[in-house]
């Protein structure tokens, strides 16, 4: 096998590795580290005894997303206020032709899931996203593990037990999604508390993320009168230069509003029966930074 088809193989199984990694971490730049890691395992292997590329690099990803998800637990750092996952751009594009298969992705790597997901210990998180998201047979998670496949399937058990009992009832309507999303916004900017109220479930919660280096609700806002208010309020101060773009972000439509040229915060929301039953605000810059050439 020539260098040049090491590469083109690896980059075409990428995206994927991309995907466990992420979902595996909810951080892009650690995300990005493992898969150059695996470039590196991959390059340096001998593949004269490697007979299934994807199996073999999805398995050496894996493994060294469970390693970095557990040194990341080891340190132990505590994280001010609400935390939420680094915002990804997702787009399947032609790859995900399937409606399903696509609702399942952009599900598995939702804002919601994925803080559900750090709640899992690292072995049983590695068994949700491969059996999950990307749908791979027990036998083979299991080998790809070096657990047995009775262990393999009791994890998976208990994951989906966690996440089905934790996870928000949401839409992945992203027409609808984004509809609100718009109504929301131009509420807020006109002030108007009671237009955007009539948008709000009545449970809806309020999460922002600001990793203490950013101005944001330091605990998690619930009921459609404080939501409200804050939002209102937030408008009112504003932010310098403001410009705003849709993207898609974690499978879903969401807000990037920037200052000038640069990310100041990731709006999202998500719905549920046409009202908004979370809202989810990410200003920590060490997680925009990705997002400044998006």
């Amino acid at each position: 096998m020539t260098t040049e088809t090491e590469t083109d193989v690896f980059e075409e199984h990428r995206p994927v590795l991309l995907g466990v990694a992420y979902r595996m971490l909810g951080r892009v730049a650690d995300a990005e580290d493992v898969v150059q890691e695996a470039w590196l395992r991959w390059s340096g292997a001998d593949r004269s005894e490697v007979r299934e590329p994807h199996a073999y690099l999805v398995r050496i990803t894996t493994r060294l997303a469970i390693d970095r998800l557990r040194e990341v637990k080891a340190r132990g750092e505590t994280y001010v206020g609400p935390w939420l996952p680094e915002p990804y751009v997702t787009d399947f594009g032609d790859s995900v032709p399937d409606t399903a298969e696509r609702a399942v992705l952009a599900d598995s790597v939702s804002l919601a899931v994925l803080v559900v997901l750090e709640s899992l210990s690292p072995l049983e998180r590695a068994v949700f996203v491969l059996r999950e998201a990307f749908g791979y047979p027990y036998a083979e998670i299991a080998a790809m593990l070096d657990r047995g496949e009775a262990a393999v399937r009791q994890l998976a058990g208990r994951a989906r037990k966690h996440v089905d009992e934790r996870r928000p009832r949401y839409e992945v309507d992203p027409t609808q999604r984004r509809d609100l999303t718009e109504r929301f916004l131009a509420a807020a900017a006109e002030g108007d508390l009671e237009g955007l109220m009539s948008l709000l479930a009545p449970d809806v919660r309020l999460v922002g993320d600001s990793g203490g280096k950013a101005k944001a609700p330091v605990r998690i806002l619930e009921t459609a009168d404080k939501v409200g208010r804050f939002v209102i309020g937030a408008a009112r101060k504003g932010v310098g230069d403001v410009s705003f773009r849709f993207l898609e972000i974690n499978g879903g439509p969401a807000l990037l509003v920037l200052s000038g040229d640069k990310p100041d915060s990731v709006f999202q929301l998500d719905v549920l029966d046409g009202r908004i039953q979370s809202v989810y605000i990410i200003r920590n810059p060490d997680k925009l930074r990705s997002l400044a050439t998006a």
